[in-house]
């Protein structure tokens, strides 16, 4: 296992920022943005990603200590190739940058329409009750920092990034890769707050995942090359 925290950090700073630009949750903090206080949105989806992050590390971490470095390494070589090998197909075959951006805006717009039409039918409703009613986490904090928290962690549960942070947890030194994770996760969140819907529109979705595929493929030589417990 290495254990240059400045190599961990630099691999998950980049890996990061590649995998995150561009991609649903970073056009949702954009969209949330135009639509809400940026402070509450930015707050609420980078809470989401700090948790994710580090669940992932942690994961990653332990993983070695349930099956053998050997295997945990072979598996994180696999699928760096995989990943790279997928974000080059998605790369290529690419009909439209502004595809997922769509994707994105009719679904938040869709779960706009629905929450106006409950407010709507329930604006008779006595104010003292719907206090009481209200779930228990309002009480505590924003529904807008929920909503953003909610949208931004399950959009990123599963997702290729995720589990490519465990990958390189448990390949890694754990301190860099989520000092680095977090640092990438903190540009491409506050980027899409701040840059709001005309960023978004100016990435070039078909760079982003070529560069970050053919990030992973270089991740997956170097983890090949490396002997085992020095990769």
């Amino acid at each position: 296992m290495g254990f240059s925290v400045v190599e961990g950090f630099s691999k998950s700073l980049a890996m990061t920022v590649l995998s995150e630009i561009g991609d649903k949750t970073f056009f949702s903090a954009a969209i949330l943005a135009m639509r809400h206080p940026r402070r509450l949105v930015l707050s609420g989806c980078l809470s989401a990603l700090v948790v994710m992050t580090i669940l992932s590390v942690l994961v990653g971490w332990a993983a070695p200590n349930l099956v053998s470095r050997k295997w945990t390494h072979h598996i994180t070589t696999v699928l760096f190739f995989l990943f790279g090998l997928w974000s080059l197909w998605e790369g290529f075959t690419s009909k439209g940058d502004d595809d997922e951006l769509a994707e994105v805006e009719a679904k938040l717009d869709a779960d706009l329409k629905a929450n106006n039409a409950a407010t709507k039918t329930d604006s008779k409703a006595n104010d003292d009750l719907k206090k009481q009613q209200r779930p228990f986490l309002t009480h505590f904090f924003s529904p807008i920092f929920l909503k953003a928290f909610s949208i931004t962690f399950f959009g990123e549960w599963g997702d290729k990034s995720q589990i490519a942070t465990i990958g390189l947890a448990a390949d890694q030194n754990p301190y860099g890769v989520v000092l680095g994770g977090i640092l990438g996760q903190a540009l491409c969140t506050t980027a899409a707050v701040f840059g709001g819907k005309t960023l978004a529109s100016q990435i070039s979705e078909k760079m982003v995942l070529l560069s970050g595929g053919f990030l992973f493929l270089v991740f997956g030589i170097q983890s090949f090359l490396a002997p085992i417990g020095e990769s």
